[in-house]
């Protein structure tokens, strides 16, 4: 870790479930940070959500160990299966469908990517367009 800067940590960790065994504990231990310290404050911050849902987190270590983190939505691919119902996405996207979900849902799992910090900007239409081609490559028809 450089003097001047820190250090920039990306995790997935399941809401609720942070502890200080791998993979959290190992990758902030690297960094000098106390891993449950963060799992304290992380499962704080998560406890209104279900329990293992997948939250990407990237946690920023300062030179003097300090951190702060921030946490975004849950992976678009993640919110489409539970949509769906289904556990995995399709072997042949494109060509097997694995389930099927409605336009409402499509335009619901656009307004959670639209509250993170690098969506705030872009236009629900163009969130919208993102999270049906990933319908497509996961392999989850979107009917109207």
């Amino acid at each position: 870790m450089s003097a001047a800067k820190g250090a920039m940590i990306k995790l997935i960790v399941g809401a609720g479930k942070a502890a200080p065994a791998p993979p959290v504990g190992p990758a902030l231990g690297s960094k000098g940070v106390k891993a449950i310290d963060f799992c304290k404050e992380f499962n704080a911050r998560t406890a209104h959500l279900a329990p293992g849902t997948p939250i990407p987190c990237v946690l920023t270590v300062k030179p003097d160990r300090s951190f702060t983190f921030e946490m975004k939505s849950p992976p678009t691919s993640w919110l489409l299966m539970q949509a769906a119902g289904v556990k995995k996405g399709s072997g042949k996207p494109g060509h097997e469908s694995v389930g099927e979900i409605s336009l409402k849902h499509v335009y619901e799992i656009a307004k959670i990517k639209k509250t993170d910090d690098r969506h705030k900007d872009v236009e629900l239409q163009a969130i919208v367009g993102a999270v049906l081609s990933t319908a497509e490559v996961v392999g989850i028809s979107v009917v109207p």
